[in-house]
Parts: C-alpha cells; structure tokens; sequence
C-alpha cells in the first residue's frame, strides 16, 4: 500500500473550524453526493479526475472524499504518480457523518 496520508473525520473537523486553507474534493457519483456533501467541498467524480488532473492546486492540501474512504484512497495513489499529494477522509462520509451526530 502507498503511504497515503490519511486525516480523520475529528481532525478535518477542527482543521475546518480553525479556518485552516484546505481543498476538498468529493469524488463520489451524482446519486450518492445528492444525499450532502461536506460543505465547501467540491464535487469530481472519481471517472473524471483523469482529465481534472492540471487544474488541481499544487499550493494547497487537498483532501479527497468518497463514502467510505476507498475510493478516495485509490484517487490519491492514482494522482500520486503526477506528483499530485493528496489526503484521504479516512472513513469517508459514513464516518463524517457518524462524528456529525456524536
């Protein structure tokens, strides 16, 4: 497995609340992104980043969001070989949504 960095639910919440500059990337399909989306993030599904790929910021940390953290993972390995760092949500929406309610 690649050394992907991997941020928590927890600490991207605090990160956000802090004001910290950060880019959020939501890769996940229309259907499943029509239920919410963490807010400020953008949504690419995950079929499109291929041809997203130059317009991503190399100046700020992106964090890439799927539901469950795999897919997400898989962006960031895929965008790792054009030098292209990215974090992956851990957990992804189902656990986003789990700390939401905690």
């Amino acid at each position: 497995m690649n050394d992907i960095p991997q941020i928590t639910p927890q600490e991207l919440r605090k990160r956000l609340a802090s004001g910290e500059e950060l880019v959020l990337i939501d890769v996940r399909e229309d259907d499943e992104v029509a239920f919410g989306m963490i807010p400020g993030a953008q949504h690419i599904p995950m079929g499109q980043i291929p041809q997203q790929t130059e317009e991503l910021p190399a100046d700020t940390e992106i964090i890439f969001i799927c539901r469950s953290g795999n897919r997400s993972q898989r962006v960031c390995e895929y965008l790792q070989q054009f030098g292209i760092k990215g974090s992956n949500l851990s957990g992804g929406m189902i656990e986003w949504n789990e700390t939401e309610q905690a």
